[in-house]
C-alpha cells in the first residue's frame, strides 16, 4: 500500500497556524489528483487544499481544528481503486432540478449532466455554507449557480428567502381561574450557546487590541457638503456608466481625494518602523469590507495614479471575492492608509480604530440632509461627518487636522480635484 500524507502547506511569510473550516470531501472516499478536499482559514483568507495525489482519502484532523504549517491533515491511499471508495461529497451525482439561470459574472454550465461529474456540483461556497447553516437548509435542497455547479451566496440567500416560514404556535386561552399565572411565551428562553471564534475574528480581536494598547491614537473631527458630488455623478452618471460600465460611487472620489491629499502630506502616509519613520511616494488605500466571517482592509494599490473608473472596478473586484472567501494573501497585503464607510450602516459618528502598521484611517458616515448657515443663509445640505483616526507619534495634530481639511475641499470642490489643482 502507497500512502501520500497530506500536510498543510506553507501559505505566507506571516502565516504559521491555519483552521480547518470544512471538509470537502467525505472520509473514506475516492479524491482526484489536484480535487480540492478541504478549506483552510488562515488570518487573512479561506485557502483551498488540493489532493496531492489520487486515491482513497482518511482523515487526520478534524473540522475546526486549529494546526500548524506542516501538520499532518489526510492521508490518501494511491492503491485503492475509485470504484471500490464510497465516494466523496462532490462526486455524488447533483439532484435533477431546473438548470438555473446563468450568473452574470461566470460563464454558464453547458449541461446539468456536466455539473453532476463535477467535484464542486452541489458543494456551497464558505459564505454560503454560513448561510445555508444559519437557515438549517440542506445544500442537497439547493440548485448551484456557480462554477460547475458550485452553491453561490447568491443561491444561499434565495433558497433562505423562500424557506417556508414555521407556523406561529397557537395562543393558549386565558385560564379561568382569575387567581392562575398566565402560561409563559413560546418566545422566553434563557439558554445559551457557544461557538468557537473563527481564525478571522480572532485575529482582528487581536489586531485590535494592539492598535489601542501600542498607538497612541487620536481622532479628529470635521464635516463635509457633498451639494457638489451629488451634483457631479447626477450630471455625468450615464455617461459614466455608458463608458465605462461600472457607475460613478463615493469611495472612489473620498479614495482619490484621501489619495491627493497624502501626495501632498506624505507624514500622513508614513508608518513607523522601530526608531524610523517609513516615508511612501505612492497611496495604496486599503478599503474596509464587511464580510460573513469578519472585517477585510484589502488595498487599492497606487490609487494616486488611476482614474475614477480604475478604483470603482479594482474596489468592485476586491469586495466581490472578500464576500466569496476568494481573497488571496497577496490581494491582502499591503496599504499606507485606510477608509472605512460606517454609513453603509446607517453610523452617524464614530472613531475608527487604527490599521496597523498604518498611521491613520479616514471614517465616512451616513449622509444626512442639515439646516446649514451658506453666505448668510439657512439652507438645506446633504451632509457627512468625517473622523480621521491617526497615530500622534507620527502625526502632529496639526498635521491631521490640514489633512482632513484638504480631503473636505476636495471633495466640496470635486473639479478641483479633476483639474489637479
Amino acid at each position: 500500500m502507497s500512502v501520500v500524507e497530506m500536510k498543510v502547506p506553507t501559505i505566507g511569510e506571516s502565516v504559521t497556524e491555519v483552521t480547518l473550516s470544512q471538509w470537502l470531501v467525505e472520509d473514506g472516499g475516492y479524491v482526484e489528483l489536484d480535487q480540492p478536499i478541504c478549506e483552510f482559514e488562515s488570518d487573512k483568507a479561506t485557502l483551498e487544499f488540493p489532493a496531492e495525489a489520487s486515491g482513497k482519502i482518511t482523515y487526520v484532523a478534524a473540522e475546526g481544528d486549529d494546526l500548524e504549517i506542516g501538520a499532518l491533515v489526510a492521508k490518501i491511499d494511491t492503491s485503492a481503486s475509485k470504484g471500490s471508495s464510497g465516494g466523496d461529497k462532490a462526486a455524488a451525482p447533483a439532484p435533477e432540478k431546473e438548470a438555473p439561470a446563468a450568473p452574470k459574472e461566470e460563464a454558464p454550465v453547458p449541461a446539468q449532466a456536466e455539473q453532476s461529474d463535477s467535484y464542486a456540483a452541489g458543494h456551497p461556497s464558505p459564505a454560503a455554507a454560513k448561510i445555508l447553516k444559519e437557515n438549517g437548509i440542506n445544500p442537497a435542497n439547493v440548485a448551484g449557480t456557480g462554477r460547475d455547479g458550485r452553491i453561490t451566496k447568491e443561491d444561499a440567500q434565495k433558497a433562505a428567502s423562500a424557506k417556508p416560514e414555521e407556523a406561529p404556535a397557537p395562543k393558549s386561552e386565558a385560564p379561568k381561574a382569575p387567581a392562575a399565572a398566565p402560561a409563559p411565551s413560546a418566545q422566553f428562553s434563557r439558554e445559551t450557546s457557544s461557538k468557537k471564534m473563527s481564525r478571522m475574528r480572532r485575529t482582528i480581536a487581536k489586531r485590535l487590541v494592539s492598535a489601542k494598547n501600542e498607538t497612541a491614537m487620536l481622532t479628529t473631527f470635521n464635516e463635509v457638503d457633498l451639494t457638489e458630488v451629488m451634483k457631479l455623478r447626477k450630471t455625468y452618471q450615464d455617461r459614466f456608466v455608458e463608458k465605462y460600465g461600472i457607475k460613478l460611487g463615493f469611495m472612489s472620489l473620498f479614495a482619490k481625494a484621501c489619495a491627493k491629499a497624502l501626495m501632498e502630506m506624505p507624514d500622513v502616509n508614513a508608518k513607523l518602523d522601530g526608531d524610523s519613520l517609513v516615508y511612501h511616494d505612492y497611496a495604496d488605500i486599503s478599503i474596509a469590507i464587511s464580510t460573513p466571517t469578519g472585517l477585510v482592509v484589502p488595498p487599492v494599490h497606487n490609487v494616486e495614479s488611476l482614474n475614477f473608473a480604475e478604483v470603482e472596478y479594482k474596489i468592485k473586484e476586491l469586495a466581490g471575492k472578500a464576500r466569496d472567501g476568494k481573497l488571496t494573501l497577496e490581494e491582502m497585503q499591503g496599504g499606507t492608509f485606510t477608509i472605512t464607510n460606517g454609513g453603509v450602516f446607517g453610523s452617524l459618528l464614530s472613531t475608527p480604530i487604527l490599521n496597523e502598521p498604518q498611521s491613520a484611517i479616514l471614517g465616512m458616515h451616513g449622509i444626512k440632509n442639515r439646516p446649514m448657515a451658506i453666505d448668510g443663509e439657512i439652507k438645506i445640505r446633504p451632509m457627512m461627518y468625517l473622523a480621521l483616526s491617526y497615530d500622534h507619534r507620527v502625526i502632529d495634530g496639526s498635521s491631521s487636522v490640514s489633512f482632513l481639511v484638504k480631503v473636505k475641499e476636495y471633495i466640496e470642490d470635486p473639479v478641483s480635484m479633476l483639474m489637479d489643482l
